[in-house]
C-alpha cells in the first residue's frame, strides 16, 4: 500500500536518512512528514522564511504503526511520549511529579514499532498539553482543544526498515509571505477557541492531573476513555 507523503523544511530532504533527526522531537528521533500537502507548506515557513515541501512515496505494507489517535489509546499515552522526549515544561512541583506519573503508567513501548503517527505538538498543543499537567485545565477540556485549528496529524519514520520503504519524489517550492499567514491564522484560531473553552464551566465528572494522581489511575481506567 503506497502512500504521498509531504515533510516541510526550510531546506530541501532528499532521501530521508535513518538516524537523523533531534531526540528531543515529540515522538524523539525521526523522520516527520504529513498527508497534508498544506500544512507542509506551513510548516515549511514556521520560521519566517521561505521553505520547502519535500514529496516522498512510500509503502506501508508489512510495516508495524503504532496509531496515537486509534480507539485503543488514549490522549494520556500521547502525553506521556511527549513527556519522555520533550525537555522543556513550565517548572513547579505538581508539573514535575505529573510528569513522572505519566511515563510511569502511561508511557508506551515504541521500540518494536516503525512508523508512529498522532497529534503534532506544536506550540499551541504543547501548550495546551502544559495547562493540563499543571492542573489548570481537565482532560476532557484537553480532549476537546485537540481538535481545534485542524493542526494536524503528524507520520513518523522511526525503523531502518520505514526508512528503506520511502523514496524521495521532487520539491515544492514555498513563499513565507503566502503561507506564514496561514499559518499564524490557523494557531490563532486554534488559541481563540481555547481561551474560549477554558472560560466554559468544569462540570463535577471532569478529571484533572490531580485526581488522577491522587486516585492512582491507570491505562485502563474507562473513564480516560
Amino acid at each position: 500500500m503506497n502512500r504521498v507523503l509531504y515533510h516541510g523544511s526550510d531546506h530541501v530532504v532528499g532521501q530521508p536518512e535513518y538516524g537523523k533527526g533531534m531526540r528531543t522531537n515529540d515522538y524523539g528521533r525521526g523522520f516527520y512528514c504529513t498527508q497534508n500537502l498544506e500544512l507542509a507548506k506551513e510548516w515549511a515557513c514556521a520560521k519566517q522564511k521561505d521553505g520547502y515541501a519535500c514529496i516522498y512515496e512510500m509503502d506501508f505494507s508489512g510495516l508495524d504503526i503504532l496509531n496515537l489517535n486509534d480507539s485503543r489509546y488514549h490522549i494520556l499515552n500521547w502525553l506521556a511520549l511527549l513527556a519522555d522526549n520533550r525537555t522543556y515544561w513550565q517548572n513547579g512541583s505538581i508539573a514535575q511529579e505529573a510528569k513522572l506519573y505519566l511515563k510511569e503508567h502511561f508511557l508506551i513501548d515504541i521500540s518494536r514499532y516503525d512508523i508512529i503517527t498522532g497529534y503534532r505538538a506544536n506550540d499551541s498543543y504543547f501548550s495546551f498539553a502544559q495547562d493540563f499537567v499543571a492542573g489548570t485545565i481537565s482532560l476532557q477540556k484537553l480532549s476537546q482543544a485537540m481538535r481545534f485549528g485542524n493542526l494536524g496529524e503528524q507520520i513518523v519514520l522511526k525503523s531502518r526498515k520505514a526508512f528503506d520503504r520511502i523514496r524521495y519524489l521532487g520539491n515544492e517550492s514555498v513563499r513565507a509571505d503566502e503561507y506564514y499567514p496561514k499559518k499564524m491564522h490557523r494557531e490563532r484560531e486554534a488559541r481563540k477557541d481555547y481561551r474560549n473553552a477554558k472560560r466554559e464551566t468544569s462540570y463535577m465528572n471532569e478529571l484533572f492531573m490531580l485526581d488522577i494522581m491522587r486516585e492512582g489511575i491507570q491505562n485502563d481506567d474507562a473513564r480516560l476513555r
